[in-house]
């Protein structure tokens, strides 16, 4: 065997036919635009996003037996790094041309944050330069449910979902001036810079660096508090340490609080994710002992 020098997402190694049952894709996946787009609607309505390995004590591995083995054979869910690392499997398994990128996540903010998010520039085999790649994104627990076109510059509306792409803030310090892109998303009080990302390459190792960051930092949002997410054409729903909220795409919502001792009934309910024996008192006790008013 030659040696893994760190190039490419190893979809040879992927157990194809277990991902496409898990995400309920019915048919033959072909290396085409359209095949792309019912992919990318699948895994983000079927795979929740979740932290709660690291409420549980555990860390997050990105090798890929690891995250197949999570969030298809459990199944559970992950957050970004875990749910495009197997979904770039996935498409260079199918045939498709996969780039990573790597993207500052600001939900609105000015300040400068750091670089803690994963997505996919994708074309398909033999496209023409000058024709607009797909952006997929199936690890932000928010949308969209199917990748926006890139570059792009138009509002693009996804069943009642808001969505859009913008020139963000250049830097000569990139290498040969690449660029800096925006995602924009509709949230109830109008749109907001989710993230932003340069057109720079990323590779295995590169999550694998930021992952360790996400998953065990004191000042990462992720080791403070249970987060799960679960996207559809009708409701986001979003477990934020203790407070169940619910926005659908118009824009209204509501949101309770749910007692610690239910959370594993709720993530079952609510998620499709459901603990193994012992994890589900684990979580409990683990959320009792947290101060979530900070």
């Amino acid at each position: 065997m030659s040696e893994d020098l760190g190039f490419g997402w190893q979809g040879d190694r992927l157990d194809l036919p277990a991902y496409l049952e898990r995400i309920g894709f019915d048919g033959v996946p072909r290396p085409d635009a359209a095949t792309l787009r019912a992919l990318h609607r699948a895994h983000v309505t079927a795979v929740p996003f979740e932290n709660l390995e690291i409420m549980l004590g555990r860390p997050i591995e990105l090798d890929l037996a690891t995250v197949q083995g999570k969030l298809v054979d459990r199944p559970r869910g992950g957050y970004c790094f875990e749910h495009n690392r197997l979904f770039a499997a996935v498409l260079e398994r199918i045939g498709f041309e996969v780039t990573a990128l790597t993207g500052r996540v600001s939900m609105g903010a000015e300040k400068v944050l750091p670089g803690t998010h994963a997505l996919l520039h994708v074309r398909t085999p033999g496209q023409a330069a000058d024709e607009p790649a797909l952006l997929c994104d199936v690890g932000f627990g928010g949308g969209p449910l199917e990748p926006l076109e890139f570059p792009g510059g138009a509002d693009v509306e996804q069943d009642g979902w808001g969505f859009r792409l913008r020139p963000g803030r250049a830097s000569a310090a990139l290498p040969a001036g690449a660029q800096v892109w925006e995602m924009h998303q509709r949230g109830p009080d109008g749109w907001f810079t989710r993230h932003s990302f340069p057109l720079v390459e990323a590779f295995r190792v590169d999550f694998d660096v930021l992952n360790h960051y996400v998953a065990t930092s004191p000042r990462s949002p992720f080791t403070r508090r249970p987060f799960v997410q679960r996207f559809s054409p009708e409701a986001h729903l979003v477990l934020d340490g203790t407070k169940l909220t619910v926005t659908r795409p118009s824009g209204a919502g509501e949101t309770r609080t749910v007692p610690p001792v239910r959370l594993p009934d709720v993530l079952a309910e609510e998620f499709g994710i459901v603990l193994a024996d012992d994890d589900a008192p684990r979580l409990v006790k683990a959320v009792d002992g947290l101060n979530l008013d900070v």
